[in-house]
C-alpha cells in the first residue's frame, strides 16, 4: 500500500535526523556530479571538502612521461600515452584530473574501502592509492576502455596514511565526452566496478551500493517534498541526484557549464563550517568542472572570487614538453604578484619537476 504523502515526509524527516545524529567517521566530504545537457554537453563537477589544507597545486603534464606507481620494489610502471592536467594533494597524490582525450578522473574519500592483501606469488604489481587517478588519465581514452582494462586488476592498490594521520582509503569515479560514467571500488579486498551512464553521483561514506538504496528511498519521497539538507555524504548524494535531474538543461554551452557549476555549489560547504567532533564537516576547499564538448578544466576556489580554466585545445602535451605547475596558496587560492588569477591561466604555470608517487 502506497504511502500518504503526509507520511512519507514525517518518515523523511525522521529518517534525515537519525542520520545526521549517527557516529561519523573522520574523512573528507567530496562530491561527484555528472552533468549530461543538450547538443553534446557533458560537464563532469566535483567538490573537495577538507579539514586544514591539503596544500593543492595544479599541473600540466605532458604525453610520454615514465610512471613509477609506488615507492615500493617491484611497483607498476607505465608510459602515460595521454597528457593531462591535475590537482595534487600535499604534491604526494593526484586527486583530480582530466586528459587530453576528454577522460575525466576523480579520487573521493571512502573509508569503507579495503583493497585487500597481495597473495603469495601474486602477478598483480602493487601501486600507490596516490596514483590511480593518474594511471586512470594517463592510460585511457574512454570510461569503456578504463574499465576494460582495470576490471584484470594489472595492480593492487597499496593504501598510505595521510597527513594528520588519517588512513587514506578512496574510491574512483570516471567520465568522459559520451556521458558514459564508471565508479570502481575495493570492498573486502574486491574490486566493485559500477559502469554506466546512470552512475552520475558519487559521494564518499557508505559503500556505492547502499548510497545507490538510500538514493532510491528519497525518490519515492520526491525531491520538491522534502530533500535531506545535512554535509553527509548521503544528503549530499540525494541532492546533487535531485538537481541534476531538475535544472532546465539550456542549449547555450556557457549557459550550461554555470548551471552544471550551481549543482556542485549546492552540495559544497560553506567557508568556515566546522562541526566539533565531527572533522568531516568541514570547508570545501576546491571545485573543478570538465567540459568534455570544449576541453576546458575549470578550477574554483571558495577563498577567490573568481574562476579559472585551462584550455586543454591549446596546452601543449606533446612528448618532451616541460612538465609545468601553478602553485596555489594553502587556502588553494591561485596567486600572482599578489593578484587573484582569474580566466585562462596556463601561460601562468612554470616548469616543475613531478612529485613521486608513494605512501
Amino acid at each position: 500500500m502506497r504511502k500518504s504523502s503526509g507520511l512519507r515526509v514525517a518518515t523523511a524527516a525522521l529518517l534525515a535526523i537519525a542520520m545526521a545524529t549517527a557516529p561519523m567517521q573522520a574523512a573528507d566530504a567530496c562530491s561527484r556530479a555528472l552533468y549530461v545537457g543538450v547538443n553534446n554537453q557533458v560537464i563532469t563537477t566535483r567538490s573537495n571538502d577538507w579539514l586544514g589544507s591539503q596544500k593543492s597545486n595544479l599541473w600540466i603534464y605532458p604525453r610520454g612521461m615514465k610512471r613509477v606507481g609506488d615507492k615500493a620494489p617491484g611497483a607498476i610502471e607505465w608510459t602515460s600515452k595521454y597528457g593531462s592536467v591535475t590537482v595534487s594533494g600535499w604534491d604526494i597524490a593526484t586527486i583530480d584530473a582530466f586528459n587530453e582525450k576528454g577522460l575525466s578522473a576523480n579520487g573521493l574519500y571512502l573509508a569503507e574501502a579495503d583493497y585487500g592483501k597481495p597473495t603469495a606469488n601474486d602477478p598483480r604489481k602493487p601501486m600507490s592509492l596516490t596514483a590511480w587517478v593518474q594511471y586512470a588519465v594517463d592510460n585511457f581514452a574512454t570510461v569503456a576502455e578504463a574499465v576494460e582494462a582495470l576490471r584484470k586488476e594489472p595492480f593492487y592498490i597499496v593504501a598510505l596514511e595521510l597527513p594528520g594521520g588519517l588512513k587514506g582509503t578512496a574510491h574512483l569515479s570516471l567520465s568522459d565526452s559520451s556521458g558514459d560514467s564508471a565508479v570502481l571500488e575495493y570492498v573486502g579486498g574486491k574490486l566493485n566496478i559500477y559502469h554506466g551512464k546512470q552512475y552520475k553521483v558519487m559521494t564518499n561514506s557508505p559503500t556505492f551500493d547502499r548510497q545507490l538504496g538510500l538514493n532510491g528511498y528519497w525518490e519515492e519521497v520526491g525531491g520538491s517534498t522534502f530533500l535531506p539538507g545535512t554535509n553527509r555524504a548521503s544528503d549530499r548524494f540525494v541532492r546533487a541526484t535531485y538537481y541534476l535531474e531538475s535544472v532546465k538543461k539550456p542549449e547555450n554551452d556557457e549557459a550550461a557549464i554555470a548551471t552544471a557549476l550551481s549543482v556542485i555549489r549546492n552540495v559544497s560547504v560553506p567557508l568556515g563550517i566546522t562541526t566539533p567532533g565531527q572533522p568531516n564537516v568541514a570547508a570545501t576547499q576546491w571545485r573543478t568542472m570538465s567540459d568534455h564538448k570544449n576541453m576546458v578544466y575549470f578550477f574554483e576556489s571558495p577563498s577567490s572570487p573568481y574562476l579559472i580554466w585551462v584550455d586543454l585545445k591549446k596546452t601543449d602535451f606533446s612528448a618532451g614538453a616541460p612538465v609545468r605547475k601553478l602553485a596555489l596558496t594553502d587556502d588553494s587560492v591561485p596567486l600572482v604578484d599578489g593578484k587573484f588569477l582569474s580566466g585562462e591561466v596556463s601561460k601562468h604555470f612554470k616548469p616543475a619537476q613531478p612529485f613521486r608517487f608513494g605512501h
